[in-house]
């Protein structure tokens, strides 16, 4: 792909970690029954580790890899700050501590295994 292109692709992956962290937190108060049910954390992790390796794809195993997960994390970020009003979507909770967790360690597992690999030459 042309370099234009490249970052063009980064830029919508980027994105998609942004929408990932939202829509996770936004169907992170599920619920099976009576049970609290957080299937959003999981699926939220799995699409950052999708994005991840989408992204290697386009840049090789750098860290550049890992800016999807830097629009989750502001998405994440964005949820957890008060709004105008007082209002916050991201409650003090196990769900939400799960959601960090599953969004944020596989994926950076991901990066940190490429980058700590050694060079074959």
């Amino acid at each position: 792909m042309t370099p234009l292109l490249d970052r063009v692709t980064l830029g919508v992956l980027v994105f998609d970690g942004f929408l990932s962290a939202v829509l996770g937190v936004l169907f992170l108060p599920t619920y099976l029954g009576a049970v609290a049910f957080p299937i959003s954390a999981l699926i939220s992790g799995l699409a950052n580790v999708v994005l991840v390796l989408i992204a290697r794809t386009i840049t090789g195993p750098t860290r550049r890899a890992g800016w999807p997960l830097v629009g989750w994390g502001a998405g994440f970020l964005l949820c957890a700050l008060g709004g105008p009003g007082g209002d916050v979507l991201l409650i003090q909770s196990w769900q939400s501590l799960l959601l960090l967790a599953l969004g944020l360690v596989p994926a950076g597992y991901l990066i940190f295994r490429d980058m700590a690999a050694p060079v074959a030459r």
